[in-house]
């Protein structure tokens, strides 16, 4: 069967897959439309297994908090180089993940990718596609969901990194100036966990240790290097957390003061910051 250039068209139209690619596909369709779709999708799904454990440090990072203003989700959409994450059909894919997760309310990456599209095909689908399009792997590398009383987001002006910030006990105060003051600070600071509570005990084990180390190193007594050591935590606490950093802005008050100065008992609940590369 002869293939037209109209018919590489119509099928480049309806894939968006490259014009040699599409002709390929057709000719080894003989001309079926929709076994030259299936083919696109095998090679979609070639690349992706070739380039799985490819590097993908550049992409794009989308927030969306709902008009109410309790709830926020922040997608990652990885590739492989920058120009890619430049291309319409990338930034297309990006918003599609950002919808599908505010549309379906996706408790998981899993169930996000899971979701049908338009087409009736998955979210998933659609990455692979686009894969088989552009030759290089692509990934949902983060998405987070959050809910509370007031939530509130922030996307560095590079568009790689966004964080999410979730409060409660505003007492019905206009909170979102500070909110996004905080969220600022998360992305600048990368705080490992809210307070002291949240960090991990292997790492509060290792900072001991650390202290200890150094404390001996300065010729410190044995008998003192506990305590010195646990002051040196304190400090590792003020520098890490997020509650108890000095705001980058009032180096004269915490996070923590500076929530209460905008309204009284206003805390930060949970964070979620969200970074490529």
């Amino acid at each position: 069967m002869a293939i037209t250039a109209a018919d590489v068209n119509k099928l480049r139209q309806e894939t968006g897959a490259g014009m040699m690619d599409c002709k390929k596909a057709l000719t080894e369709a003989d001309g079926d439309f929709e076994k030259a779709k299936e083919i696109l999708r095998k090679q979609g799904q070639k690349i992706a297994d070739k380039r799985a454990d490819n590097t993908t440090a550049e992409g794009i990072v989308l927030a969306q908090v709902n008009a109410e203003g309790n709830n926020g989700k922040i997608i990652a959409l990885a590739c492989e180089t920058e120009p890619v994450s430049k291309v319409a059909d990338f930034q297309n894919l990006a918003n599609a993940v950002i919808e599908s997760a505010v549309s379906t309310n996706a408790d998981s990456k899993e169930a996000l990718l899971a979701t049908a599209q338009a087409d009736g095909r998955t979210l998933q689908e659609h990455i692979t596609d686009l894969m088989g399009k552009i030759g290089e792997k692509i990934d949902v590398v983060a998405y987070e969901n959050v809910s509370a009383e007031k939530v509130v987001s922030y996307i560095h002006s590079n568009g790689k990194l966004g964080v999410l910030v979730a409060m409660t006990n505003t007492n019905g105060a206009d909170v979102a100036e500070v909110g996004r003051d905080v969220a600022m600070q998360v992305a600048a600071m990368k705080p490992l966990a809210l307070d002291k509570d949240g960090v991990d005990a292997t790492v509060v084990e290792r900072e001991i240790e650390i202290g200890k180390e150094q404390a001996r190193a300065e010729g410190k007594p044995e008998a003192m290097l506990e305590k010195i050591a646990l002051g040196k935590l304190n400090k590792f606490y003020k520098d890490n957390t997020l509650l108890n950093q000095e705001f980058v802005k009032d180096s004269s008050l915490t996070i923590a003061q500076l929530l209460d100065k905008t309204s009284k008992g206003l805390t930060i609940t949970s964070f979620k910051r969200v970074a490529i590369g």
